[in-house]
């Protein structure tokens, strides 16, 4: 929800109010590759009344309503940024003096470990193409086709949060930073880090199952449940797991939406022909390019070290999901430019 159906306010909106020269619409365009097919896909099979989610998760019917009702009620742009979302879920505070302006609450949290350093990366050079196109700060606001396009997302996109007071408003270049690294963020780097892991988590079964077909025991049974439980008790763990069909379903469907396609095209991996045809623009995702690579050895470094017990030790499963490439296959790790699966 966070992801998929939050994005496509964003594609549809560059498309009709930006035109192709545009260079915010450039910049966003290898971010938006391929997702509203994947979302039309999912709405045949995936999240579609008595689909794959109804019928084997838990809610039921209810499933997809209750990812409805918490858009409404915590959706909101202004803390899908990476350090706005770890302060509002309690997982940070604010602080000068901490790397990246913030001081999380555990100190050994992969995902805001690695995931700052790639948002970091991400809005810098969001700062570099940004302040070359907008050099004064009367320029954002006087971009009409820019105020449409963000008048677009908030009206339209969203029109039942068009009044909230929490919307960022779009006048300098700093604002459009702000913006535009959070929708980076969310196509690539949160896309990655709650979908890249699912197969390997939750491709067990028992780890992480979808659904209880029947209450679990309780403490009071009666004799003949007592009696059945003595004898057999692995049956009471089976009768409430997924049965095999549900299993067998979610199991597949996890590996395809774990699965990275041989032509994937990984943040910062291919440069836009139309960035290459600007010097300045070329310098810049270069810079970009190489920090990400950088990022490679910092989370194998971070992997090695025993003193984080949260992703190194007997029984540990490494955190790689923020890692920026990948083979094709299912890897558990891999930052694609776009949400593409």
């Amino acid at each position: 929800m966070r992801t998929h159906c939050c994005t496509e306010p964003y594609i549809i909106a560059t498309n009709r109010e930006l035109s192709k020269m545009h260079p915010i619409h450039n910049l966003l365009h290898p971010h938006f590759r391929y997702t509203m097919e994947i979302n039309a896909l999912a709405r045949e099979a995936l999240i579609n009344s008595s689909g794959i989610i109804e019928s084997c998760f838990t809610p039921g019917k209810y499933s997809t309503e209750l990812s409805s009702v918490a858009y409404g009620q915590l959706w909101r742009f202004d803390h899908e940024a990476l350090p706005a979302d770890l302060i509002a879920r309690g997982m940070a505070v604010e602080d000068p003096d901490s790397p990246h302006g913030l001081k999380l609450s555990i100190e050994d949290y992969p995902y805001a470990n690695d995931g700052l350093v790639l948002w970091d990366i991400i809005k810098d050079w969001v700062t570099d193409y940004v302040n070359h196109y907008y050099p004064e700060e009367n320029l954002v606001g006087t971009d009409d086709e820019l105020q449409a396009w963000w008048t677009e997302i908030r009206t339209l996109g969203h029109a039942d949060k068009k009044d909230e007071p929490w919307w960022p408003v779009l006048k300098t270049p700093k604002d459009l930073i702000g913006i535009l690294s959070t929708i980076i963020w969310v196509t690539s780097g949160h896309h990655a880090a709650v979908n890249f892991g699912q197969y390997d988590y939750a491709g067990y079964i028992p780890n992480r199952t979808t659904i209880a077909r029947v209450k679990m025991p309780c403490e009071d049974p009666t004799e003949d449940e007592w009696e059945a439980f003595k004898r057999r008790p692995e049956d009471e763990l089976l009768s409430a797991f997924p049965s095999q069909i549900q299993a067998s379903q979610v199991m597949a469907v996890l590996d395809v939406l774990s699965n990275h396609s041989p032509d994937e095209e990984y943040l910062g991996a291919k440069i836009e022909p139309v960035f290459e045809a600007n010097p300045k623009i070329k310098a810049a995702y270069e810079v970009f390019a190489g920090r990400l690579k950088e990022l490679e050895g910092v989370i194998d470094a971070r992997n090695a070290d025993e003193n984080r017990r949260n992703r190194n030790g007997v029984g540990v499963v490494p955190y790689n999901l923020l890692k920026p490439f990948s083979a094709p296959g299912v890897t558990g790790m891999g930052v694609p430019n776009s949400i593409s699966i």
